[in-house]
């Protein structure tokens, strides 16, 4: 029975994946050279085979908007392709050639792929420095430390401007440090940017900037929380659940009701209550009294019911296996394809947690240790644990869940304790004087 579910559904599955694979690289290549192919038209047609420039007034706002988001459309694509190719051809080796082969697969001649190639580096390399999600520190005002790095400055005019305006070299908050305080230099920046006569221009840059930072922060963590549920869930829909019922329904005999001693453990005391009440409701008369056979039956059909629960229960912790990986492949593949957006959102988090007040980083500081590493924390750590194992199907260890306890929150108490010395002692020595008071 297992070989022939194999072989009509399982190697089919497998075989049609095994083959996508071998072509993995032909597509991967293929997709990126048609977007750098329309990139080059929207060039020829618009720009006169020049590069995108942003900066062209003879667009209208709406026009380069729609030239702006094919751009970068386009551009991730082409990330996205590239990389893929690059990983397929590491992981094609000459018994992978030799099979393509063999079912007509035919891969494209080195010539052709260093033309392909060629041509993505010539069109993408004009857009190395366009960053339109990128965005850079700047010493504008105190309150916003953010202007967008401007993708249509030449090398010339980027040289005069940076003769004309302060360093906007990225720089982490924890490098800011010097011999006098930073106030005092933010005042002689604000004076000087008061009396720039393109100062109103400046800081409305700098605001759009700051948005367009914050949307792209925002969205790209809703994408790191719903991505992986998605997956979950339509992966245990959609492809793992009927593959496991499939198998369990097909061999209900052989497959094993209990995953472990502790879903035994409970379904014998489901039972024994079960039966017991039974007895307790015929000594006292509560309802018909039954007799010993017909709580035999009682007995025999909620045993019935008890298995079917916790078989149905077995099969879903196996399918939680299978759809949990997917769901961490989806949310590697989804940080793989996006450093440009984690390079946003950590600027983000820069902004936000250090732009905070004293009290609330001290709040912060306290409620998280307190849940994470505090006195009561261990309560928190197991329950969450056998959670995890449960979910899994596997048998909670108490002797793994009582050594984590023991030692993974004091890791990571030294390691806060270390961030808070190290660094916020350094960026902002009140926060840590409110929270050793807070503290106390």
């Amino acid at each position: 029975m297992i070989n022939s579910l194999y072989r009509q559904k399982i190697y089919p599955f497998l075989l049609k994946a095994y083959y996508r694979y071998l072509q993995t690289s032909e597509r991967s290549i293929d997709k990126a050279y048609k977007a750098a192919l329309q990139i080059k038209a929207i060039e020829d047609e618009h720009f006169n085979g020049n590069k995108i420039n942003f900066d062209l007034t003879r667009h209208s706002s709406s026009v380069m908007d729609y030239f702006e988001s094919e751009l970068k459309r386009q551009l991730k694509i082409i990330r996205m392709r590239l990389t893929e190719f690059k990983f397929s051809r590491f992981f094609l080796d000459e018994s992978n050639q030799k099979t393509a082969k063999q079912v007509g697969i035919e891969y494209s001649p080195p010539t052709v792929i260093l033309e392909k190639l060629n041509f993505i580096d010539e069109v993408i390399t004009k857009y190395n420095t366009f960053k339109p999600d990128e965005v850079a520190p700047d010493t504008i005002s105190p309150q916003s430390k953010i202007v967008p790095v401007e993708p249509s400055l030449n090398p010339t005019k980027l040289h005069n401007h940076s003769k004309n305006k302060p360093d906007n070299t990225p720089r982490s908050k924890t490098n800011t440090t010097g011999v006098l305080p930073r106030s005092i230099f933010n005042t002689i920046t604000r004076l000087q940017v008061e009396l720039d006569p393109n100062a109103e221009q400046d800081v409305v840059k700098n605001f759009r900037n700051t948005q367009k930072r914050t949307i792209i922060s925002v969205r790209f963590l809703l994408l790191l929380i719903i991505v992986p549920i998605l997956t979950h869930q339509i992966s245990k829909a959609v492809f793992v659940g009927p593959i496991v019922e499939s198998y369990f329904s097909k061999h209900s005999e052989q497959v094993k009701i209990f995953l472990n001693y502790e879903m035994e453990e409970e379904a014998l005391t489901e039972l024994e209550r079960f039966e017991e009440r039974l007895k307790f409701n015929s000594l006292i008369g509560n309802g018909e009294p039954l007799s010993q056979e017909q709580m035999e039956v009682e007995v025999k059909h909620k045993a019935r019911e008890i298995a079917e629960e916790f078989q149905h229960e077995s099969g879903n912790a196996i399918k939680n296996v299978f759809a949990d990986i997917l769901s961490v492949i989806a949310f590697t593949w989804l940080l793989l394809i996006s450093k440009r957006e984690i390079a946003v959102l950590k600027d983000f988090f820069d902004h936000v947690v250090y732009g905070l007040s004293d009290s609330a980083k001290a709040f912060i500081i306290i409620l998280f240790t307190d849940i994470f590493v505090g006195f009561h924390s261990p309560h928190g750590w197991e329950v969450i644990l056998e959670g995890v194992s449960r979910h899994w199907g596997l048998p909670a260890n108490h002797d793994f869940i009582f050594l984590f306890i023991a030692t993974f929150p004091v890791i990571l108490d030294t390691i806060f304790k270390y961030w808070i010395f190290r660094y916020l002692n350094r960026i902002s020595p009140s926060a840590v004087a409110t929270y050793h008071n807070m503290n106390e």
